[in-house]
């Protein structure tokens, strides 16, 4: 375990934390949620922000992007900013440069100043996420962790739940502005909560020098390429454009500089080794990999369907992805018994099966299908959550050890982010690709030439006509078009549903691969 993660440890074998460990807990808990929300805050409002800070659409969603790929490279860093700083003062660092890097992007006035203020947002807010998790496991005594892993891992579900719902909110009736401005009142909250919750320590500086530079600088490009390409790649075309090639070779030379300096430094950046050596890890990482692909790629799609099949506003499509987070926030305060009674492996295998279920009820989907035939979908999703997400976090806890603390987060929730990248470019590309199939294959069933599409095009422009048979013809034949195209949108928001639920099922035998939690839930230490 780290200097400072030794320093912020329950002292001597006391059983219960101190208010301070808590305020701690707290503190680590509202950081997180403030960097989850503000990963989705503002998609709901990125077409007026987009309109203020004169930019295209396809400029636009770097607005996003910048987010995204500055707070996984922050995730990945964290645990050693946090050996060279100490936790206390690095976390009070990021909050403010968080508060300060929102303001930014609320006083916005062009793309620059806005992507300029996301970046610095995803950097400060990358850091709140890991070290929330390391607060837990190094403040609270093991028979305590569960209630801290269950604040932590609601996070992780709430932040992008309520992103879409609160900025839909702000968007429809305030401004986008308060998106950002809404992270005043809390960054300062926060503030005071660290500063009382936290014991100051000493920083080790010799970190700077001893440095993994290798692995410091491979994880930059690596993740941070990575995540780019994902974002970007189905409106560069993948692989047919030169950046997207680029981005391919800058990632791949990223990781292999990580991977050296895992055997010349001598401490790594982050290690890679408990992947190697602690199987029950692996597979924890591979499942947040799946899990975060499911978060982050269904709420994205959600919304998407609202919008583009049933008409939604952003904020009527926010409610609805809103509530996948009601489960979880009931079920919640039953977390610290739920994890001494049941089996992680048997709650995560729970939490995939209920996920995968709630897709599976979403891959039949018809153009009648709107807002309230989704509610059991998200109801279910959101108990799938909560098994899957919330006992994970306790996993990846209790199978790295306090000694691994800090790595086991960052490599942890950088999974998770990782996967959401993941999940979001199969979706760009699929959207694209199976409207084109559906289209082709409607067409080829039910064509103009036709008995079926002849007749039904009669019956059009018969509707249509108003004296003008030629003209009811062609506004028949449009809607004819419009119908097709639409029935295909339909069908290929079930495929990818199909899909994700497949993937979920899929991953499931994974947990075979996890060790149980020692007597009581607690983490264990060592591997």
């Amino acid at each position: 375990m780290s200097a400072a993660a030794a320093a912020a440890a329950p002292k001597g074998n006391t059983s219960k934390a101190g208010s301070g460990a808590w305020l701690a807990v707290a503190a680590g808990t509202i950081g997180a949620l403030m960097a989850t929300l503000d990963v989705s805050i503002v998609n709901a409002a990125l077409p007026l922000i987009q309109g203020e800070v004169g930019a295209s659409g396809s400029e636009g969603t770097w607005i996003s992007t910048a987010y995204l790929v500055a707070e996984i490279v922050m995730i990945a860093l964290a645990g050693w900013f946090v050996r060279m700083l100490g936790l206390r003062t690095f976390l009070l660092i990021v909050t403010a440069g968080f508060v300060l890097s929102s303001m930014a992007c609320g006083i916005s006035s062009n793309l620059v100043q806005m992507i300029i203020g996301r970046v610095g947002q995803g950097m400060t807010g990358g850091a709140m996420i890991p070290t929330a998790m390391t607060i837990v496991s190094t403040r609270l005594p093991p028979s305590q962790q569960p209630v801290g892993i269950a604040m932590f891992g609601a996070t992780a579900v709430l932040g992008p739940v309520l992103g879409p719902a609160i900025g839909g909110y702000l968007a429809e009736n305030v401004s986008w502005h308060y998106a950002f401005f809404l992270n005043l009142p809390i960054g300062l909250t926060l503030l005071g909560l660290l500063t009382l919750g936290l014991p100051s320590e000493k920083g080790d500086w010799g970190q700077l020098a001893d440095a993994d530079w290798l692995g410091i600088l491979g994880l930059t490009l690596g993740l941070g390429c990575l995540t780019t390409l994902l974002e970007e790649g189905q409106r560069e075309r993948w692989f047919e454009s030169d950046m997207i090639n680029t981005l391919a070779g800058v990632s791949i030379l990223g990781f292999v500089l990580l991977i050296a300096g895992q055997f010349v430094a001598r401490r790594p950046v982050i290690r890679l080794s408990i992947l190697v050596s602690n199987h029950s890890f692996a597979a924890v990482f591979a499942m947040s990999l799946v899990v975060g692909g499911a978060l982050y790629g269904l709420l994205y799609l959600i919304p998407q369907y609202l919008a583009n099949v049933q008409g939604y506003n952003p904020e009527q499509s926010g409610y609805i992805a809103m509530i996948s987070g009601v489960p979880t926030l009931m079920l919640m305060p039953l977390f610290p018994l739920a994890v001494r009674r049941i089996d992680v492996r048997l709650a995560v295998a729970m939490g995939l099966g209920f996920y995968g279920i709630s897709c599976m009820l979403n891959s039949h989907l018809t153009p009648d299908i709107a807002g309230p035939e989704l509610v059991v979908p998200q109801l279910l999703r959101g108990v799938g959550q909560f098994f899957s997400m919330l006992f994970l976090n306790q996993a990846a806890t209790a199978s790295a050890g306090k000694e691994h603390a800090e790595d086991a987060s960052c490599l942890f929730n950088a999974a998770r982010n990782l996967g959401g990248s993941f999940g979001l470019a199969v979706i760009s590309t699929l959207l694209d690709q199976r409207d084109t199939l559906h289209i082709n294959r409607i067409g080829e069933s039910v064509t103009y030439n036709s008995p079926e599409g002849q007749a039904y095009v009669a019956q059009l422009t018969q509707a249509f006509a108003n004296g003008d048979p030629e003209g009811g013809r062609l506004r028949g034949l449009a809607v004819f078009s419009q119908q097709v195209a639409h029935q295909a949108n339909v069908l290929t928001f079930s495929d990818l549903f199909w899909l994700f639920g497949m993937i979920l099922f899929g991953s499931i035998p994974l947990v075979l691969m996890m060790r149980p939690l020692p007597k009581g839930g607690a983490p264990g230490g060592g591997h």
